[in-house]
């Protein structure tokens, strides 16, 4: 153990912190969902070129909801400011593109067989339909964007996965984009089969739980932990650091300075500021935490807020996911968890 700054660097054992807590799942083997795996992007790319304009009216016809949002918002093939020449020539355009077709091909390779992440997912919207007996249960669409989308939610509670955008950590997305930051390493890291279900989930999480009751730092982090709670209810059996797209060392890390953490945010009042500047890599996407060693990970505060939703569940264990995300309060939910993190 070394001390620096008066932070902790514990290093544990990996395996610690990638098992998952299976003895809090529930048994829901016998809840019936009726899930469907679209693939989108395999119809698309079947379509004679030579009869597009058929080709492309029977698959919007096959896929209306979805066929608006992808031709209409995310290639924009149907917005004459984009593709003038009109939708029919922009998309066999693009399906004759040779980047585009080797994308494709990619895609097929590793996604050709879905049937264990389609596992994943039936056994997720068990237990969302456990938890949430009225919740519609979602088919997944699989699409490819040229690396504009990775996973959204549409219609009736449906879900899309841009599989072009979970190629692994090593595929060179800086190659086809080199000043995108959203193709920094840290984040390439978890562009991967292994974080597919739980990144394509998590706009349905997002929905779920609504949008954040205000700006301040706990409000965000508390309103955070929720999401990362339900995700957990969701993904038993996935490990943590798929969850919360943490490594193992930096969970580490994390579990190793919690109070210093808590401590930090209260003496650089930044608990209960609202300024955006100053708190957005404690609970957006970020190489680190400004103000914290170079060991701790960016979103630490969305870690604290799932500390503090975990000691609140504790205190309630009677409580519902929806009586959860219906305490809109956080102030008045961190008093009821009185949560006190141990040195």
């Amino acid at each position: 153990m070394s001390y620096k700054k008066g932070w902790f660097f514990l290093m544990i054992a990996a395996s610690a912190f990638a098992c998952s807590r299976t003895d809090k799942a529930p048994d829901v083997s016998d809840i019936e969902v009726n899930l469907q795996i679209h693939r989108f992007e395999q119809a698309l790319f079947a379509l004679d070129t030579n009869d597009l304009a058929a080709g492309l009216a029977r698959l919007e016809a096959e896929y209306p909801d979805f066929s608006a949002i992808f031709f209409g918002q995310i290639l924009g093939s149907t917005d004459s400011l984009i593709a003038p020449q009109g939708h029919v020539a922009y998309m066999k355009g693009f399906l004759q593109f040779p980047p585009a077709r080797r994308l494709y091909d990619t895609t097929q390779v590793l996604y050709a067989d879905f049937s264990k992440i389609e596992q994943q997912f039936r056994q997720a919207f068990q237990l969302l339909k456990y938890y949430f007996p009225e919740q519609p249960s979602p088919d997944v669409t699989t699409f490819i964007s040229e690396y504009s989308v990775a996973a959204f939610i549409y219609g009736e509670d449906q879900l899309a996965v841009g599989l072009d955008l979970f190629l692994g950590e090593d595929y060179p997305y800086l190659q086809y984009n080199s000043g995108n930051a959203n193709f920094s390493a840290y984040l390439t890291r978890t562009f991967n089969r292994e974080h597919l279900v739980a990144k394509t989930l998590q706009p349905l999480v997002n929905d779920l739980i609504g949008p954040p009751p205000g700006s301040r730092l706990l409000d965000l982090m508390v309103h955070n932990g929720k999401e990362l709670y339900l995700l957990d209810k969701l993904l038993p059996y996935a490990p943590d650091s798929v969850k919360w797209e943490m490594t193992p060392q930096q969970i580490a890390w994390l579990q190793g300075n919690e109070f210093e953490m808590w401590a930090f945010f209260l003496k650089e009042n930044l608990l209960y500021s609202s300024e955006w500047q100053n708190i957005r890599k404690y609970v957006e996407y970020s190489p680190n935490s400004p103000g914290m060693p170079p060991e701790a990970p960016g979103r630490t505060a969305n870690w604290l807020g799932l500390q503090i939703v975990n000691a609140y569940m504790q205190r309630y264990p009677d409580t519902t996911l929806r009586q959860l995300i219906a305490l809109r309060d956080a102030q008045q939910l961190l008093d009821a968890a009185k949560y006190r993190p141990r040195r």
